[in-house]
């Protein structure tokens, strides 16, 4: 899931007792739950008129615009589902084109996996060294930041840089170049060592998709049309939409409905610039399970297999990583390969199960996250997160200044496995559960802040000099305190 209004994919190492707390409290969808009682047996991939419900209960409770599901079986068949609008005349379909967000990311780890490969990059590689010799790489303690550590989400840098500050908040990252970059890494001291712990980072990888196409000497879409696209007859998946292309696009949507501009991604593409389709998404998650079933047939089964392996946790025992690609541990014993994505009108879902050979797509154009249909859809002990129509809140907004806004951003601790992520964004702050997607703040007073998503508030609690300590979250009766630990 892109930092600013973005999912990247986090974890829980929920009990019992949290999940239910979690339901009662937070909103959008469950990205997975991960630890719900004893497991359950592996089902086949749903039909098509159970997955048409799925969808149509959702889009008709106004928690997307419009989905589109392709589902690859285990032998090989496709099948696509499609319900809901896309926001013109053309009706949804396997060829409807999406911004696929952080998906992107693991076309950049397969790059990185074919490069060095080839013998173009060591994954110990230091990203210093592809750089102009005038940018200054953050280091700590003697130890570089490599470009394994970027595609692992180890490298200590934030999840966007801090001199992030768009012109166009409805097109954020446009304006956003290597001259900025290259200001904030040489500027920037690393908070923790490198590899001490995982922390998602579209800054990360967007360097890393950088990096790679430095090193290849050309520019981030050619390398990925080259090595990935072409090879793999992906006709629809590009940076800079084709002619074609724009004819079929799916218009993208906030939560509330309203349609949003596209997102046009310049020196951090890596992290999330790519649009698809379902048909092409599905010969996609289909190489990359073959690959797992014979990791030397074709000439990129050596790469993705090798992004798919398993390397470090990824904020839970549940959870971990390889080459930006994440590995979910289920409640029924499977272990699947997936990533989401999301823009400020998109959300997405790719994922496989190795075990089945079996594979889910889901695109949506609506900024709502529908993660936990394709973690479903893979494995049916990971449970549907119930519809439920958005609130209507009559609550009026005011603007705060900057410098009030960024003294809240942080990390704060409800329970030992539950934390609420607040982050800056160029709209406002945005608030994202462990395991969940993000959902915008509106500011009603200077401290207190409510969502328009679901009836609930937040207020933060400051000390005596200013500093933020904590907040407390308000919601159906309840006040639960939470501790700011970063």
């Amino acid at each position: 899931m892109l930092a600013y209004a973005c999912t990247g994919p986090t974890a829980g190492n929920f009990s019992l007792k949290d999940v239910v707390i979690m339901r009662k409290v937070i909103f959008i969808a469950l990205a997975a739950a991960f630890a719900l009682p004893a497991a359950a047996q592996q089902s086949p991939v749903a039909s098509d008129s159970v997955i048409r419900d799925i969808i149509t209960r959702r889009v008709d409770a106004k928690l997307s615009t419009g989905m589109v599901i392709g589902v690859l079986e285990p032998d090989g068949k496709r099948r696509i589902v499609a319900y809901g609008a896309s926001g013109t005349p053309r009706p949804l379909d396997g060829a409807s084109v999406f911004e696929i967000g952080s998906i992107t990311k693991t076309f950049t780890g397969i790059l990185l996996a074919d490069m060095a490969a080839r013998g173009e990059v060591k994954l110990d590689d230091p990203v210093a060294k592809f750089l102009p010799a005038t940018v200054k790489m953050p280091s700590r303690n003697g130890r570089e930041i490599t470009l394994l550590d970027l595609a692992m989400q180890q490298s200590g840098l934030p999840r966007m840089p801090t001199n992030f500050k768009p012109k166009d908040a409805a097109n954020p990252f446009a304006d956003y170049r290597s001259d900025a970059l290259y200001a904030f890494l040489s500027g920037y001291s690393l908070p923790r060592d490198v590899g001490e712990t995982y922390e998602y980072s579209n800054l990360g990888v967007g360097l890393l998709g950088h990096v790679l196409a430095l090193r290849a000497g050309t520019d981030y879409e050619t390398l990925v049309r080259r090595r990935i696209l072409e090879p793999l007859g992906m006709t629809d998946t590009r940076i800079a939409l084709t002619p074609a292309m724009r004819e079929r696009l799916a218009l993208g949507h906030d939560a509330a409905g309203a349609t949003v501009p596209n997102w046009d991604l310049d020196v951090l593409a890596g992290a999330g610039a790519l649009r698809s389709t379902v048909n092409d998404m599905l010969t996609y998650i289909a190489a990359n399970a073959a690959a797992d079933v014979d990791s030397t047939k074709g000439p990129l089964a050596p790469a993705m297999h090798s992004a798919h392996t398993k390397r470090r946790q990824a904020g839970s025992t549940q959870m971990g990583i390889g080459l930006a690609w994440h590995v979910l541990s289920t409640p029924g014993g499977s272990s699947l390969v997936w990533h989401n994505g999301g823009t400020a009108g998109y959300r997405t879902f790719s994922g496989f199960n190795p075990a089945t050979h079996a594979g889910v797509v889901v695109l949506t154009n609506s900024n709502m996250s529908h993660d936990d249909v394709g973690f479903h859809l893979l494995d049916t002990s990971v449970p549907l997160q119930p519809p439920r129509p958005t609130p209507v809140i009559n609550r009026i907004a005011i603007t705060l200044p900057s410098a009030t806004l960024d003294r809240y951003v942080g990390d704060y601790e409800v329970a030992p496995n539950f934390h609420l992520l607040v982050t800056r964004e160029a709209t406002g702050l945005m608030v994202e559960p462990t395991g969940q997607g993000k959902a915008p703040l509106f500011a009603e007073k200077e401290m207190e802040f409510f969502f328009r998503v679901v009836d609930a508030q937040i207020v933060f609690q400051v000390d005596a000099s200013g500093r933020t300590t904590g907040l407390v979250l308000r919601q159906n009766g309840r006040d639960l305190p939470a501790t700011k630990v970063k």
